[in-house]
């Protein structure tokens, strides 16, 4: 027997949280996971399941989401150690999911995992020391379901209550180009799924069960299938980084100064080489409003060329019919030569809590409304939409926390050229960063779809349609990225059909654990 279970399972969560970005160690990821499949499948019953799961969900997510406390280092009106407390309580909420999933799991499974025949379950029971060479066929149902469950419990953390779609299993195989394509195919989901199949494989082969460490030949097979590459024959870029911090933002004396320097940074305007210039998320802010001042619209247009287009993140204001100030919007404008704005994206999926504080006239009273900067909520737009833009042609958009939704990243019926992802990471410390690049790049195999990132402070990038990084400006540097966007690849499987295809994936597993359940009764 696996002695302290618990702790076991606290410290291997912990550990796990190491394969996704910046560390990268996906190995240490998958042999957690395999320990996780022991610890599960000796549990005595599904509670014992539930708990150990959450401890270890709970030390995983922990761990892999300490960013967000950096955040609360530029908040003044909330003491900074609240970062951490809220750190420990999100993940005290995600743990919840896989765990309900490893209780299900044990129920179908019944109260003795381990035993593949009742004389292996009467020496389990007598010494635990024997390991049994023939087929587990228990042990691979229990390995398909656990799957199966992992599928369904990481889809609805993404989408319930607004949905936590930060770090899926699958991001662990972002620097592993031919696994991280495999999303083109199976979606994030399937690709988290068949991570979990192909670490029970890997505990299996630990027990000496050769046959069933099969279970990791998926994986390995789906990323033989060859994706084209796409050539750089769209239009010219230049994505601008200004290195301004997130303190240097709330300086609202400031604001002039950094609109200046995107400017500078944009290089002077040509009219023989059309360029599109890509600024971060609200590069325009702190009061300065695109649509309301074309004073300022005239000055940026020092960076634009007569057959340039400009994009940038900026702030709409919505009013009531008094005129007052109602509510906001985290938009992106495209603004042309003639100082006109030729489209406005609005953010659809906004962050609670730190766009808008839900609950509003119920938590303003406990004092949380300090969580939340300025007096208005955010609205949230209608959701992915292509703009046909003068001199692009048609352009997607995805506001920052945006592109971590898998499937809701692009209008199907309306492809676009590429998807804009201006972004403002210069809250999130070291590790936050990297994550929502690796999602990003999630998201681009997904759809077979060029993203191109801005950001303030890092890391922009260019990503190709298959995933790969073409281009990217580091962290904390002040540099521009010149670039020929790749032409978007056909649609991919994934792109067709959606979410549906790591559900039936999911249903497939399951199918098989109930099989191979059945076949030992």
């Amino acid at each position: 027997m696996l002695r302290y279970p618990k702790l076991l399972a606290l410290t291997a969560g912990a550990l796990s949280a190491t394969g996704f970005a910046p560390l990268e160690l996906w190995p240490v990821t998958l042999l957690c996971f395999a320990l996780l499949i022991e610890l599960l499948r000796s549990a005595p019953n599904a509670r014992g399941a539930f708990s150990r799961m959450w401890l270890f969900a709970l030390s995983h997510f922990t761990v892999g989401l300490n960013w967000i406390a950096h955040a609360f280092t530029y908040q003044d009106s909330m003491p900074h150690w609240f970062g951490y407390g809220a750190v420990v309580a999100l993940s005290l909420y995600l743990a919840v999911f896989p765990a309900v999933g490893a209780a299900v799991v044990s129920l179908a499974t019944n109260k003795y995992p381990f035993a593949s025949s009742a004389v292996e379950k009467r020496s389990s029971e007598r010494a635990n020391t024997r390991i049994s060479t023939s087929l587990d066929t228990n042990g691979i149902s229990f390995v398909f379901l656990s799957a199966a469950a992992w599928i369904a419990t990481e889809y609805l953390r993404a989408t319930m209550f607004t949905g936590f779609a930060w770090n899926p299993l699958a991001a662990i195989w972002v620097p592993i180009e031919p696994v991280a394509r495999e999303a083109a195919w199976i979606g994030t989901y399937g690709l988290s799924g068949l991570t979990i199949l192909a670490a029970g494989g890997l505990s299996l082969l630990l027990r000496r069960q050769w046959t069933a460490a099969a279970l990791v030949a998926p994986i390995a097979l789906l990323a033989l299938i060859p994706v084209p590459h796409s050539p750089a024959t769209g239009p010219h870029i230049r994505v601008v980084q200004p290195n301004v911090s997130q303190d240097e933002k709330q300086d609202v004396a400031a604001q002039a100064a950094h609109i200046r320097q995107l400017v500078r940074m944009s290089g002077p305007p040509s009219d023989t080489a059309p360029r599109i210039l890509l600024w971060p998320e609200a590069a325009i802010d702190n009061g300065y409003l695109l649509e309301e001042e074309p004073g300022l619209r005239r000055f940026l247009m020092k960076a634009v060329g007569r057959a340039d287009m400009l994009l940038t993140g900026g702030i709409a204001l919505e009013y009531d019919k008094a005129g007052r100030a109602i509510g906001g919007r985290n938009s992106v404008f495209a603004l042309g030569p003639d100082t006109q704005i030729h489209a406005r994206y609005d953010k659809a999926h906004l962050v609670p809590y730190g766009e808008y504080l839900p609950m509003r006239t119920i938590l303003t009273p406990l004092g949380l409304s300090r969580l939340v900067p300025g007096d208005l909520d955010f609205w949230p737009g209608p959701g992915p939409k292509t703009f046909d833009i003068p001199g692009i042609g048609p352009v997607g958009f995805q506001i920052c926390y945006e592109i971590i939704f898998s499937g809701h990243v692009v209008d199907p019926a309306h492809r676009p050229l590429f998807v804009f992802n201006p972004s403002n990471d210069a809250w999130f410390g070291s590790w936050g960063p990297p994550q929502h690049l690796a999602q990003a790049r999630l998201r681009a195999a997904e759809e077979g779809m060029t993203i191109v990132r801005a950001t303030p402070t890092g890391i922009s990038a260019l990503i190709a349609p298959d995933g790969r990084l073409l281009g990217s400006i580091g962290p904390h540097k002040a540099a521009v990225m010149d670039a020929r966007l790749p032409a978007p690849l056909p649609p991919t499987l994934f792109a067709r059909f959606g979410n549906l295809l790591p559900a039936l994936l999911a249903l497939a597993l399951a199918a098989f654990g109930v099989v191979f359940r059945l076949r030992r009764r």
